[in-house]
């Protein structure tokens, strides 16, 4: 049962992320990463599996949210946020055009083989609905940042 229940929630995760969008893609991807992790923390004995399923599916939605609704000039926020800000100093906007804000934190810094990675938060505000994502980033040899998971 337990087997069959994380693979339906696996299979419904990778579906909300089959878009043409690389950024809900990589909001869907860190948020059911994220959401997986803090469900089978809050879960226990036989509820574990439900709980890490249920945290799976909420964090796919809320990440999901927030990077499909990031136009280019908020991805451009966000690309220099992470190359430009100190671990938790925040960068903040409101998008003119749509009335969402955003605010972007750098939590934590390492380096890797291929180069720096960083770890951040991005606290939203859509349509006056309040959204965290927690994930990580890593500069491409281009020296933009990719969202990894």
């Amino acid at each position: 049962m337990k087997l069959r229940l994380l693979t339906l929630m696996v299979v419904s995760t990778f579906l909300l992320a089959c878009t043409q969008n690389p950024n809900r893609d990589a909001g869907v991807a860190t948020g059911t990463i994220v959401g997986g992790i803090l469900g089978n923390q809050v879960g226990k004995g036989s509820g574990r599996a439900w709980a890490t399923g249920l945290g799976m599916l909420a964090g796919a939605y809320i990440g999901g949210n927030i990077g499909s609704s990031m136009d280019k000039q908020d991805r451009i926020h966000s690309q220099r946020a992470l190359e430009k800000q100190s671990d938790n100093r925040p960068s903040s906007w409101k998008n003119p055009n749509t009335g969402n804000s955003y605010t972007v934190t750098p939590t934590g810094t390492y380096q890797t083989a291929s180069g720096p990675c960083r770890e951040y938060t991005t606290d939203a505000m859509i349509d006056g609905r309040s959204e965290t994502v927690y994930g990580k980033a890593c500069r491409q040899s281009d020296g933009s940042w990719q969202a990894v998971n």
